[in-house]
């Protein structure tokens, strides 16, 4: 086509002077101040148009134009081997399926269409409608983002009408988005790990990675290059096989699903339960799974297709199968062996072999067992107990008859109250006879000749008198003792009387009302 679009007058002379005159292109060309190449095309189409000289006065510039240059469909003729961009949307989540693989599979069923550059820019272009949150192509059962809702629903107590606000866990597929909802009371350790198991089970399988925000419950420390997992999260996530790489820190994009997800979860259900009351946790997640439901049957405008359609079609074959039991929820805690080779737990004292005194171990906590790890290697196994003050001795964890503590024994303590007081003696003896085994009074009896240091000897004695008075033997009545002055009380009926009652400030006295 040419590069000068002339006016009627200069076309109509430009025919003139080929038809009427009927000179060279090149001399036309010259005359009118114009190319040859425009000379020739004019030429050219007015032949085709079928236009004869003299042309008409009657034709104006448009009409004249329309003959020339026709409008006509200029048909691609690769528009009919546009690919599916949806289809290839999809496939490309799939794991190890690439841009030049599926360019590849679609030339073998359409050898003339787009070469692989122009494959590509067409998907970019395509795929450059969304949103740059969407437009992540996260790879099928890769990831799983979860996290808490902003938003909180009441719950009534329908005994006292109190209310209490309970918290959303939400969890989302990377690939399809599938997602999973529930009510909790907490965001504390035990529903935040309770909440992926469930999840879980929910999917059927298990992704490669967890993505988590950095709250307490999953970061001890968070950390942009190297946040330190809670032991807990770390080991539920051994047990599913899973990785834990929580977004870094003011790096929205890293959970941006998370986020969309929170976003979905708050607009399809809880603003559709906001009229609602709920009397029981059991209530509200009832009626969160009926609404979860329809949002993952919902479909979504930029792919044509539902959350649950997607997962079938894209993240349930990739997932790994779930381990044959379900995650048992554990706690962990530092502790040091003390001299009676004892650590103690929610105040129970649970015995490990004597030789590791005074090391420090792991004790992992479950509902229905205490386990005591030294340097990664279980040493102790314990069923949990809820008996306040008791002592779970294993016989194998106890000195042999012919071999004792060189350092600690019943008769070291019995040498250092000696030197305290014979009120102090009685009170050591007590609480080592008290005992089933003698090395389970050793950290009381530690506890209680260390006083002496504190409030002075003179006292010490004097609180183990009033003890001995009264039968009290054990480490926190001594204390009650002293913290309340009561070694200090010279009339023996009041100090009679107030043994009756515990220690209180709001405990007056009698001088108080004179």
């Amino acid at each position: 086509m040419s590069q000068e679009r002339l006016t009627l007058r200069k076309i109509k002379e430009v025919l003139r002077l080929k038809w009427e005159c009927q000179i060279s292109e090149r001399a036309i060309a010259r005359s009118c101040r114009i190319s040859r190449s425009t000379v020739s095309e004019y030429i050219k189409r007015a032949e085709a148009a079928g236009l004869k000289w003299p042309i008409s006065e009657e034709i104006t510039d448009n009409q004249l134009y329309e003959q020339l240059f026709p409008r006509t469909i200029q048909l691609n003729p690769k528009a009919a081997y546009m690919p599916d961009w949806q289809a290839v949307h999809l496939e490309l989540r799939k794991k190890g399926v690439t841009l030049r693989l599926l360019w590849m599979e679609y030339l073998e069923s359409h050898p003339q269409g787009y070469g692989y550059s122009q494959f590509c820019q067409l998907y970019r272009n395509w795929s450059g409608k969304f949103k740059p949150t969407m437009r992540l192509n996260h790879k099928a059962g890769e990831k799983l983002f979860v996290d808490y809702a902003g938003q909180t629903v009441p719950v009534i107590d329908p005994n006292t009408g109190e209310i209490q606000e309970a918290e959303i866990f939400v969890a989302v597929l990377g690939a399809s988005s599938y997602t999973y909802a529930e009510a909790q009371w907490h965001q504390d350790l035990p529903n935040w790990i309770g909440g992926h198991v469930r999840a879980y089970e929910f999917l059927g399988g298990v992704t490669e990675i967890v993505v988590p925000d950095n709250l307490r419950a999953a970061v001890n420390h968070p950390s942009r290059y190297d946040p330190e997992i809670n032991q807990t999260y770390q080991e539920m996530a051994g047990h599913y096989g899973v990785a834990v790489i929580p977004a870094r820190v003011k790096k929205p994009r890293d959970k941006s699903k998370a986020e969309v997800g929170v976003q979905n979860v708050e607009r399809w259900i809880l603003a559709r339960l906001r009229n609602h009351r709920f009397f029981s946790l059991f209530e509200l997640n009832k009626a969160i799974r009926e609404l979860l439901k329809d949002l993952n049957h919902r479909k979504m405008e930029h792919l044509g297709k539902s959350r649950k359609e997607l997962f079938d079609l894209v993240d349930k074959p990739a997932l790994k199968p779930l381990p044959v039991t379900p995650y048992e929820f554990a706690l962990w805690k530092k502790a040091k062996i003390s001299i009676d080779y004892h650590v103690e737990y929610d105040d129970v004292y649970y015995s490990v072999p004597c030789h590791l005194y005074p090391a420090e171990v792991l004790i992992r906590a479950t509902e229905k067992a205490i386990e005591i790890y030294h340097n990664g290697k279980r040493v102790a196994l314990h069923p949990r107990s809820h008996e306040q003050g008791r002592h779970f001795t294993i016989k194998e964890h106890m000195p042999s008859d012919h071999r004792f503590y060189s350092e600690w024994s019943p008769e070291r303590f019995i040498r250092w109250a000696e030197k305290i007081g014979p009120e102090t003696i009685k009170v050591v003896q007590m609480e080592l006879v008290s005992r089933q085994h003698p090395e389970q009074a050793f950290r009381a009896c530690l506890g209680i000749l260390g006083f002496a240091r504190k409030y002075s000897v003179e006292r010490l004695e004097s609180a183990c008198r009033y003890a001995v008075a009264n039968e009290i033997h054990s480490y926190k009545g001594i204390k009650n003792i002293l913290v309340n002055h009561l070694d200090q009380l010279n009339d023996s009926e009041e100090i009679s009387q107030l043994s009756l009652m515990p220690p209180h400030a709001n405990v007056r006295g009698k001088d108080y009302y004179n």
